[in-house]
C-alpha cells in the first residue's frame, strides 16, 4: 500500500497593491535573474575550475552537468511544494540552498565537492522557478497585470541567459573563477531576507491534500537520469555503461510515475492539467524555445573563446548586445500578447527569431568577426525575449490559483529537458568531425560544425512557429474567480502584523 505525506494545502495569498506588490515584483525578477545566471555563468569560467582543480577534459562538464540534471529532476516536485508547503517558504527555502551551495562552490579544493554544490545549487533552482512563477501568477489576476508582471520576470530570466555568461567573463578575469559562485551568495541571501518582510506569508487553509510521495519520488528519479542520459551520453558515449543503465531505468520509472498518477485520488501531476490546451502548447513551446535559443549561448561562447581567440573579459562583454535585445524583446512580448493574444505573440517570436539566427549563422566562419555577429545577435535576440514572456502567460492562462505550481514544474521540466536534449543533439552533430584535430584544422572544423548547429537550431524554431497554430485563439478563461485586490488599509495591517 502506498504510503504519502500530508500537507496542509495554503490559502491563497491575497494580491497586494502600490508598493509592496512592486517590491514583490522586483523580488522575484531577481530570484528568476540568479536562476538563469547559474546556467550559463560557468560556461567561460569552465577552463579555469578544470585547470585549477583537475578536472579531466571530459569530467569538466560535470561543472555544468550536475546542475542541469538536478535542477530538471526536482522541478515537479518543487512545483507541487510550492502549491502544497506554501509559496513563500519554498521560495526563501531555495534562495537559502542557493546562497549556501554557491559559498560552498567557490570554496571546494577539489572536484568532488564543486560537482555536490553544482548538485544542491540544481535543487534550489528546482525549488525557485516554479515558486516564482506561481506567485507572480497567484499575486496578479490573468490579464494585463499578470503580462506585464511577467514582461519584468521575463525579462531578468531571458536577459540572464546571457549575462551570465557577461558575468561570468568579468568576474573570472578580475577575481577568478570562485567568483561566479561568490555572487550568488549575497544575492541569494539579500533576496531571501527581503522577502520575509515583503512577499505575502503563507497562510494554512482547512484542506489538506496528499503530497504523493510515490509520485514525487518516481518521477524524480526517472526525472533526474534522464536529464542525466541527455547531458553526460555526449560525454561519456552512448554505449557507456552509466548510460546504458540509467536509460532504461530512467524510463522505467517515468513509466511508473504515470501509473501511479492515473490510479491516485490525489495526484502530483493531474493528468486533467493536459484538458487546458494553452497549458499543454506551452508545455511544448518551452522545450523547444530552450532546444533552439537555449542552445545558442553555449555555440556563441565556442566561437568567441576557442575559434576567436577572445579572453574570458572580451567574452563576457559580447554577450551584452544580446542581453539587451532579449530584455527588449520581454517588453515587445508582453505588449503584443495583451493586444494580439498568445498565439499572434508566439508566431511572431519564432518567426523573428528563424530570421535572426539564420542570420547569425552567417558569422560562424573561422575568420569571422564580432561584427558580422551583431545583427543576427540583435534580431534572434528581440525574437528571444518576445518568445519567453509570451510562452510564460500561455503557461500560466486558465489554471487555478491553487495549481499554479505543479503547472508551472510541468512546464519548467520540458523547459529544462529541452536545452539537455537540444544541447545533446547539436553538441553531437558540431563536434562530429573534429576528432583528432589540433590547431588551425580544429578551428575550422568548430567554426563549421556550429556553423550548421545554429541553422538548427534556426530550423528547430520554425517548428516552434508551426506549433503556435495549436494554441487556442482567445485566451481560456481562468478556472477560479480572480481574488479581489487588497486595499491598501488591508495591505498596511498585514504588513504591521
Amino acid at each position: 500500500m502506498s504510503r504519502s505525506i500530508r500537507a496542509e494545502q495554503p490559502a491563497e495569498p491575497q494580491p497586494l497593491t502600490g508598493r509592496r506588490l512592486g517590491w514583490s515584483l522586483v523580488l522575484l525578477a531577481l530570484a528568476q535573474l540568479i536562476f538563469s545566471l547559474d546556467l550559463n555563468i560557468v560556461f567561460v569560467a569552465l577552463p579555469d575550475i578544470g585547470r585549477d582543480l583537475g578536472f579531466s577534459g571530459q569530467t569538466q562538464q560535470w561543472v555544468v552537468g550536475a546542475y542541469a540534471v538536478f535542477a530538471g529532476g526536482f522541478l515537479l516536485l518543487g512545483g507541487r511544494a510550492a502549491d502544497l508547503l506554501g509559496r513563500r517558504r519554498v521560495f526563501v527555502t531555495a534562495l537559502a540552498i542557493y546562497a549556501v551551495s554557491s559559498l560552498a562552490g567557490g570554496l571546494a579544493p577539489n572536484a568532488l565537492v564543486i560537482v555536490v554544490a553544482r548538485c544542491a545549487q540544481g535543487i534550489g533552482a528546482a525549488l525557485l522557478l516554479p515558486s516564482t512563477l506561481s506567485l507572480i501568477n497567484t499575486l496578479y489576476e490573468e490579464g494585463p497585470r499578470r503580462n506585464r508582471a511577467l514582461a519584468v520576470w521575463g525579462g531578468a530570466g531571458a536577459s540572464g541567459l546571457t549575462v551570465g555568461a557577461l558575468l561570468g567573463g568579468v568576474l573570472t578575469q578580475a577575481f577568478s573563477w570562485p567568483a561566479v559562485f561568490y555572487v550568488n551568495v549575497p544575492l541569494a541571501g539579500i533576496v531571501a531576507l527581503a522577502a520575509l518582510a515583503v512577499i505575502p506569508r503563507d497562510q494554512g487553509g482547512r484542506a489538506r491534500r496528499r503530497f504523493d510521495l510515490p509520485g514525487a519520488l518516481t518521477v524524480t528519479g526517472g526525472a533526474t537520469l534522464l536529464v542525466f542520459v541527455l547531458v553526460q551520453g555526449p560525454e561519456l558515449g552512448w554505449t557507456a555503461p552509466a548510460i546504458l543503465v540509467a536509460a532504461p531505468v530512467a524510463v522505467a520509472l517515468l513509466i511508473a510515475f504515470a501509473v501511479i498518477e492515473a490510479r491516485s485520488a490525489d495526484p502530483l501531476m493531474p493528468f486533467r492539467l493536459f484538458a487546458n490546451r494553452s497549458l499543454t502548447v506551452g508545455m511544448i513551446v518551452t522545450f523547444v524555445y530552450m532546444a533552439t535559443f537555449g542552445a545558442l549561448p553555449y555555440f556563441l561562447t565556442v566561437l568567441l573563446q576557442t575559434v576567436q581567440g577572445l579572453d574570458a573579459l572580451q567574452t563576457g562583454l559580447a554577450f551584452l548586445v544580446p542581453s539587451v535585445a532579449i530584455a527588449t524583446g520581454t517588453q515587445l512580448g508582453e505588449r503584443m500578447t495583451t493586444r494580439l493574444g498568445g498565439r499572434a505573440s508566439l508566431f511572431a517570436g519564432f518567426a523573428i527569431g528563424v530570421a535572426g539566427t539564420a542570420l547569425l549563422a552567417i558569422g560562424f566562419t573561422e575568420d569571422s568577426t564580432y561584427t558580422a555577429l551583431l545583427p543576427g545577435l540583435v534580431v534572434s535576440g528581440i525574437g528571444q525575449g518576445i518568445t519567453w514572456t509570451a510562452m510564460w502567460i500561455a503557461a500560466a492562462s486558465g489554471v487555478a490559483p491553487h495549481e499554479q505550481g505543479v503547472a508551472n514544474g510541468i512546464a519548467s521540466t520540458t523547459l529544462n529537458i529541452g536545452n539537455a536534449l537540444g544541447l545533446a543533439v547539436l553538441i553531437a552533430i558540431a563536434n562530429s568531425g573534429t576528432a583528432g584535430l589540433d590547431g588551425e584544422p580544429l578551428r575550422a572544423a568548430l567554426a563549421d560544425g556550429g556553423f550548421l548547429a545554429v541553422l538548427l537550431t534556426a530550423a528547430g524554431m520554425l517548428a516552434g512557429l508551426l506549433i503556435t497554430f495549436a494554441l487556442p485563439s482567445r485566451r481560456p478563461a481562468a478556472r477560479s474567480e480572480p481574488p479581489v485586490a487588497r486595499t491598501e488599509e488591508a495591505d498596511a495591517a498585514s504588513m504591521n502584523s
